[in-house]
């Protein structure tokens, strides 16, 4: 199962206690690197098929337990953050979409949202822009903080792809940054409608084809 020769299990046993010892200590030293390159997020299984991957001979029994002697531990995973606040929004703008979400041509209704990847180095906050009649991103925006910046920003490049447009709907939940004075005046500024969704009628309530999308596509 281990892919080790039968005649190299026995010339492990017949090694001096010392020659076990150092081995043990040299691949305590692989978990704790490679631990160490995941954010201390991985666990014995997938510590087990990176050493695999490296070229090193050994179980995950055998890794569970030298992680246990020297005290290695993963972190949790990382609870659920939300990317909605809406607890200090003001009054939100009325729902000028109504659920429609089939609508009859280009820049006639825009919806965005905003949405987490975790990765090693952290979240990465991801915000977009999608036009409901061609269900295509239009704009969309990366970065380490969910805040007004990151929603202006998938704004600002949908409106340079779509060149000069008005009275789009752009259609979003009650989120602090979308209620945002700097947000807010951005529409303004480009003659765009505000519409808010209730509480708890945010873009999970589309259909299913309009959230899974690939930016460009």
């Amino acid at each position: 199962m281990l892919d080790v020769s039968t005649s190299g299990y026995y010339d492990w046993l017949d090694r001096p206690e010392s020659h076990r010892v150092r081995d043990n200590r040299e691949l305590t030293n692989k978990i704790k690197r490679l631990r160490q390159a995941s954010r201390e997020i991985y666990g014995s299984p997938k510590i087990h098929k990176d050493l695999i991957a490296e070229g090193e001979h050994c179980s995950e029994n055998r890794v569970a337990r030298l992680m246990n002697k020297a005290g290695i531990q993963s972190k949790m995973a990382r609870k659920f953050v939300l990317t909605t606040n809406s607890r200090n929004t003001l009054e939100p703008v009325p729902d000028l979409l109504q659920r429609q979400f089939t609508v009859k041509g280009s820049n006639i209704a825009w919806v965005s949202d905003t949405t987490f990847i975790a990765t090693r180095e952290g979240w990465l906050y991801v915000a977009i822009v999608l036009d409901l009649y061609s269900r295509q991103v239009i704009g969309w925006a990366m970065s380490e903080r969910n805040n007004t910046a990151l929603v202006q920003d998938a704004l600002t490049m949908a409106i340079w792809r779509r060149g000069k447009v008005s009275d789009v709907i752009v259609h979003s939940d009650q989120g602090s940054t979308y209620a945002s004075a700097g947000y807010q005046q951005q529409l303004l500024n480009h003659q765009l409608r505000c519409s808010m969704s209730r509480k708890g009628e945010c873009l999970e309530s589309l259909p299913h084809e309009v959230l899974w999308v690939q930016c460009g596509s």
